[in-house]
């Protein structure tokens, strides 16, 4: 399922999309050139938790880590694990993406689709 366009995801930013079947979003951050995928789902509480406080707002005050602006958590970028708060030891769950040729980022939720079920 195609996301977003590289070229519309600008050099640090972070920002979520709605998918169908899902119950949270794909969170894409764009970081060096490179393009990383996770559900929007702090894993601190058993059934996950939103991590924005507002609308695309995933990643700490210096673009950094991804936060759970929930709970404090802080994210490492490129691996999803957590780095600071109450989930160290955890991370968040990878949504793999790849870039097209023309651009185009797709995701590839089929593990999650049974977990919205």
């Amino acid at each position: 399922m195609e996301l977003v366009r590289f070229d519309d995801l600008a050099e640090g930013e972070a920002r979520g999309f709605v998918v169908a079947g899902l119950r949270r979003k794909v969170v894409v951050v764009r970081k060096h050139g490179h393009v990383y995928g996770y559900l929007d789902s702090c894993p601190h509480y058993a059934g996950g938790t939103p991590m924005a406080w507002k609308t695309n707002a995933y990643l700490d005050d210096e673009g950094g880590h991804i936060a759970c602006h929930s709970h404090g958590a802080l994210f490492d970028i490129e691996t999803g694990a957590c780095v600071l708060g109450p989930c160290l030891g955890q991370s968040l769950k990878v949504v793999p993406l790849t870039v097209l040729g023309n651009g185009s980022i797709h995701a590839d939720v089929s593990a999650y689709v049974e977990e919205a079920a």
